[in-house]
Order: C-alpha cells, then structure tokens, then sequence
C-alpha cells in the first residue's frame, strides 16, 4: 500500500430475503441503509434481494387491506400492530398508511429480479421504492403501472416488455421461493458472506454493524 493511501475496502455480500408487503422488510432495509452508511468508507456491499411470499395465495386484484388484517389477526390484534408500525415509521419520519390494497407479490418479485440482472444497485433501489409507496402512499404493489412507476423512478430499462410477458422471470422467482420458503421462519432475513452471519427481524443499525465487522476480520 503506497504511503499515504487509503486501506482497501472489505467486501461484504448480503442477500436479503423478503416480501414487499411485509413493513417489517421495509424497517429493516431503513436500518440497514443507516448501517451502510456509516460504514461505507470501510466495505464494499453487494446487496441482492431474493422474494419470498408470506401469503402465495393472494388474489391478484388484490384484497382491502384494513380487512385483510382484521379477518386474519383479529380486529383488536389488528389496531394493536397498525399502532405499533404507526410509531415505528414516525420514527423514521414517515407515516405508515393502510388505506389501499394488499395482495399477490409475485409480479413485484418478477420485477425486482430483473432489476438485478441490469444491477444491484438499481435492484436495492426498487425495493425502496416499491416499499415506501406501498406502506405510505397507498399504493397497490399488484398493479402493473405502479410497479412500472417505480422502474422509471429507478432507471430500470425495459421493464414494461419483460412484465408484460407473465412467464418473464417466473422460473427463477419460483426457484428462489421453494429454496428460501423451507428454510427460514419469517422475513426480513439477512445473510451475510455466504452464512458467516444471518440475521433476523428488522434488526437495529448497529446489529449491522458489529455483523459487518465480524465477517470481515
């Protein structure tokens, strides 16, 4: 190393396992962000995303999703968890919001996939993107023109053409689902270096940390 020069940077690789309508997902990735951040003059990242569902079954028009939860939590369990994102998500400095619908994840699974064969960066950017108008906005993550609107957003190319043909992506999307669905319990699920470390849940900033530092010593 020359003198005066700057140590290399450490490469840390972490595939991410998630569901864009799950907003524990969405809090972990603004937790990870903030970990990225803050270490970013000592690691190289390469982040991938991989889909994992956690209701396959949903219709594709989509169900209201105040409704959905209530039938599937009870209505009291139901205001409970909308009350405790509530105060989660403010303390992000956003607002979560569950007006709109809730459904099938599949084709925003498909898009985040081919996202990743054009880059990762834009991959990690999408997932962002769907998320925050998802859980703020209102936004329908089943309806093609919002997933379209956050291509454009991102700066993925020919994302209009690769949806519009409903087998684009969809043996790789199912692959990564079989492969994941049986082995972890919930998302989001974080694996660092090839396994060297995982976590689970929408872990705190500083979790990321002392987790990037134990892969790479």
């Amino acid at each position: 190393m020359a003198e005066g020069s700057a140590p290399a940077k450490k490469l840390v690789e972490i595939d991410i396992i998630s569901d864009t309508v799950c907003p524990w997902c969405f809090v972990g990735k603004r937790n990870l962000d903030k970990a990225l951040e803050a270490s970013n003059v000592q690691y190289d990242f390469r982040i991938r995303w991989h889909p994992f569902q956690l209701n396959p079954n949903a219709p594709k028009e989509g169900l209201d999703k105040r409704k959905y939860y209530e039938q599937k939590f009870g209505s009291d369990m139901s205001s409970k968890m909308g009350n405790r994102m509530s105060e989660i998500f403010r303390s992000h400095g956003l607002e979560y919001n569950l007006s709109g619908l809730t459904g099938n994840t599949l084709d925003s699974h498909r898009l985040i996939y081919f996202a990743g064969q054009q880059d990762l960066g834009k991959q990690h950017d999408l997932v962002g993107e769907l998320f925050l108008g998802y859980f703020t906005q209102a936004k329908y993550i089943g309806d093609r023109e919002y997933l379209l609107e956050c291509a454009r957003k991102i700066g993925v190319e020919g994302a209009a053409e690769f949806l519009e043909d409903p087998n684009n992506g969809l043996n790789e999307v199912k692959e990564e689902l079989n492969k994941y669905s049986g082995n972890i319990n919930g998302v989001p699920h974080f694996v660092i270096n090839n396994g060297k470390r995982a976590l689970s849940g929408a872990q705190p900033p500083e979790l990321f940390l002392k987790a990037f530092e134990a892969v790479t010593k």
